[in-house]
């Protein structure tokens, strides 16, 4: 609808620079830089070279994606940047400069949450969201399960990783088996061609005993360990290691928990929608297995296309959207970056 706001969104928290403009519940552009190329030599990102490259990228990036929308700064109504979570330095590229062109164009800025911004991404692509939800967010650094009632005043995490992400989980695997950096597509790539119940690695957090603490968090540290040990344990009998069926054994133990204590939220909630969002939420398999799984029990599953899962500014847009048509207040000029800024902190 043209009566609505339009609003850019500027998104640094890690490796990628995003900026996106929508429109309600219409992507008009989404332009990224990353760069993932410069920390693959690392095996990881690191904060000092992708702050650098935040520096180099952001106008670049935002003249790309006015264009590409048709659209000036003037013609902007609010502009949502990501204030946290993600690496401090990373983020205060992207603050700074949501404040500096907020200054120049006379506009409101939103300081808004990284991860509840996964949620409003799908939006773009499914409409409204449905209240209440559970949305699962799988990433590089963050495996949590929230309950989400309404997303503009704030969601009530049920649960969280204790170890590694699930993302990490992949990366360090992947550096394993001699797969490039990022380790999702790679790790999911080579399943295809393996077998997932070739090697029985153990599912964390899943025996009765952890349900009763642990009910809806993850741990992913003990299942990196295991096929480490069992790579190695081959390498050492100078055997062959089956890259394709390790990969295929390991992301199945992922999908496998991951699935299974996202759909367990929703029953026992009474909630039938579940959102995944986030990098990890691009995977095949997770994608295929929750969708599966979740028509026995009646739960629909929404998850953006897998260029919407990853960071990018059409997500932080959707949530800048979001919260200004329910009337929230724009933040203060002084917003700061807050790299451990909490779930339950929408808007800062």
């Amino acid at each position: 609808m043209a009566d609505e706001p339009l609003i850019l969104g500027i998104e640094t928290s890690c490796d990628e620079t995003g900026v996106g403009i929508v429109r309600g519940h219409t992507l008009l552009a989404d332009a990224l830089a990353s760069s993932v190329d410069e920390h693959a030599r690392f095996g990881g990102v690191v904060p000092e070279v992708a702050s650098r490259a935040h520096l180099e990228a952001i106008v670049p990036t935002m003249d790309r994606a006015l264009r590409a929308a048709g659209v000036t700064l003037a013609d902007i109504d609010a502009i949502a940047v990501t204030s946290g979570p993600g690496l401090a330095g990373a983020l205060l590229v992207g603050v700074a400069a949501a404040k500096g062109y907020a200054l120049a164009a006379e506009k409101p800025v939103y300081g808004v949450n990284h991860l509840a911004a996964h949620v409003a991404v799908d939006t773009l692509e499914h409409g409204p969201l449905p209240a209440p939800a559970i949305a699962m967010l799988v990433s590089g650094g963050h495996s949590s399960l929230l309950r989400v009632d309404d997303l503009a005043r704030g969601v009530t995490p049920l649960g969280a990783t204790i170890d590694d992400a699930a993302g990490e989980a992949f990366d360090k695997v992947a550096r394993l088996l001699g797969l490039p950096f990022p380790g999702g597509p790679y790790i999911d790539r080579e399943a295809r061609a393996g077998d997932p119940a070739s090697i029985a690695f153990p599912r964390g957090l899943t025996a009765a005993k952890d349900l009763v603490a642990h009910r809806y968090d993850f741990s992913f540290s003990g299942l990196k360990t295991a096929v480490a040990r069992w790579v190695e344990g081959r390498r050492r009998a100078g055997e062959p290691v089956p890259v394709a069926d390790v990969a295929a054994a390991f992301q199945e133990a992922v999908c496998d928990v991951l699935t299974g204590k996202a759909l367990a939220a929703c029953r026992e909630h009474g909630i039938d929608t579940l959102v995944i969002g986030g990098g990890v939420a691009a995977n095949s398999r997770l994608r295929a297995m929750a969708g599966q799984r979740a028509q026995r029990y009646g739960i629909r599953v929404r998850t953006p296309r897998p260029g919407l899962c990853t960071d990018n500014g059409a997500m932080v847009a959707a949530l800048g959207a979001h919260l200004v048509a329910a009337g929230v207040r724009p933040s203060r000029l002084d917003l700061p970056a807050d790299s451990a800024l909490p779930l339950t902190t929408v808007s800062v």
